[in-house]
């Protein structure tokens, strides 16, 4: 027997992995309700973090070489459910004094707005959630793949010509196409790749978003608590009214994740404190 155990357990992992890969894949609507309700239940917890953001911008020749480079650096945080950014350096250059009263100036007012608008809202209107986009699409192959040592559930997707829309945004989602990943265990996005299959007109036809522009957004789990961004990358073809089309790549990149102390002293506004020491930007406690 225990020699027979000695053998096995090494085939542990193997057996575990076949089985997972056996087990049926769940009704897609069903999926997609559930990776929303998951969300909305770590949305108070995203309160308790700040993490770093840089984002670099090329813009590119119509030969796709790069014509000029600009960063930007930010620190994000979120406001009841709502999420902050504070620019903290342009060009890899920290802000005037200026600048930084410029900035703290509107993060204020983007704080005190925050705390008005109904939580799980955006405050963007132009924002749309990654599960309503994915209510707007059709889904195919279905199938499960490992990334980071955990299963995750993988299916393709386009757009619905017949899904009913609301608004612009979520018209121009439907010209879309690509591939997401879901953490099978949280039922969170682990990974999401889309490509526009068509040109999408925006300001009564002034702009308009290219075809073949793309992009791919990606999020961990942080501390075994909480799922955030790790970072995204965007192919962007525009046109303008009598501009010749712009291209550029963007590179996006979260990382420094920290979680503050939080204790009674932020109800009467006292500045919190991050594990590590750090001071967080400022910001009041959600209501």
């Amino acid at each position: 027997m225990k020699v027979f155990l000695l053998t096995l357990v090494p085939l542990l992992p193997v057996l575990v992995l076949a089985q997972s890969a056996q087990a049926p894949m769940p009704d897609v609507p069903t999926l997609l309700r559930e990776v929303e309700e998951h969300q909305h239940a770590l949305d108070q917890v995203r309160e308790n973090y700040t993490y770093h953001e840089t984002t670099i911008t090329h813009e590119l020749d119509k030969n796709g070489k790069i014509k000029k480079s600009s960063s930007e650096e930010a620190e994000v945080f979120f406001v009841n459910t709502h999420e902050i950014r504070r620019k903290i350096k342009k060009d890899g250059k920290p802000l005037s004094s200026d600048e930084q009263q410029k900035e703290q100036q509107r993060v204020q007012k983007a704080v005190e707005k925050a705390i008005q608008d109904p939580p799980g809202q955006s405050a963007n209107k132009n924002q749309v959630s990654v599960s309503r986009l994915l209510q707007l699409m059709k889904v195919s192959a279905p199938r499960r793949e490992q990334m980071d040592g955990r299963s995750v559930l993988v299916f393709d997707f386009t757009g619905d010509p017949h899904a009913k829309t609301h608004g612009a945004e979520e018209a121009a989602l439907k010209k879309i196409s690509g591939t997401v990943w879901v953490d099978e265990q949280d039922r969170q996005v682990r990974r999401m790749t889309a490509t526009f299959d068509d040109n999408f007109h925006l300001g009564f036809g002034l702009f308009s978003v290219g075809k073949g522009s793309r992009f791919t957004f990606d999020q961990k789990l942080i501390n075994n608590e909480l799922w955030l961004p790790t970072g995204a990358q965007i192919h962007l073809v525009a046109h303008a009214l009598g501009v010749l089309g712009w291209r550029g790549d963007v590179q996006i990149t979260d990382d420094d994740y920290q979680k503050f102390h939080v204790d009674a002293s932020q109800q009467s506004g006292a500045t919190v404190v991050h594990e590590s020491g750090r001071r967080p930007p400022e910001r009041r406690p959600s209501e």
